[in-house]
């Protein structure tokens, strides 16, 4: 598990934007509402929540500086 800084990847960021995964499930209506993803997926959930609590978003702090 990664701790502290995240590299931002823009290529990354485009893939998961644009996937044929994420427009089928947005059309279809098949999400989960916000904070149940542990029902659909509990162990990528904990995984995720792990993740966002021990490292941070270098363009998250940026904006708080300049606010």
């Amino acid at each position: 598990m990664k701790l502290g800084f995240r590299k931002p990847n823009l290529k990354k960021r485009l893939r998961a934007r644009t996937s044929v995964k994420r427009q089928m499930t947005q059309r279809q209506n098949i999400k989960m509402p916000k904070g149940k993803g542990w029902l659909r997926n509990p162990k990528r959930s904990a995984r995720n929540k792990v993740y966002n609590l021990t490292s941070f978003d270098l363009f998250k702090v940026i904006k708080k500086l300049f606010k």
